[in-house]
């Protein structure tokens, strides 16, 4: 299961990286066949939107990758802090 979970970590990295060149190029084009204002600022509010949720995968792949979800706690008492 675990390394299911670190296969599963790539396939977050590589997606977030796939998504966001997709939108930035997907972007880029459509602004240079129409280079009005409007165009501009849609564009630009889609990649600046996206660019969290991107880093977010990225994050949560890496986490993944270096094994911090290898272990759940399976109770509530695994969750508390231990003093």
């Amino acid at each position: 299961m675990n390394q299911i979970k670190k296969y599963a970590g790539m396939i977050w990295i590589l997606t977030a990286i796939i998504t966001y060149s997709i939108l930035l190029k997907t972007a880029w084009m459509q602004i240079n066949a129409k280079p009005t204002t409007d165009t501009i600022v849609q564009w630009s509010i889609f990649a600046i939107i996206f660019l969290p949720i991107a880093i977010g995968l990225i994050l949560f792949g890496w986490l993944a990758l270096k094994g911090d979800y290898d272990h759940l706690p399976v109770s509530g008492e695994e969750t508390q802090d231990q003093v």
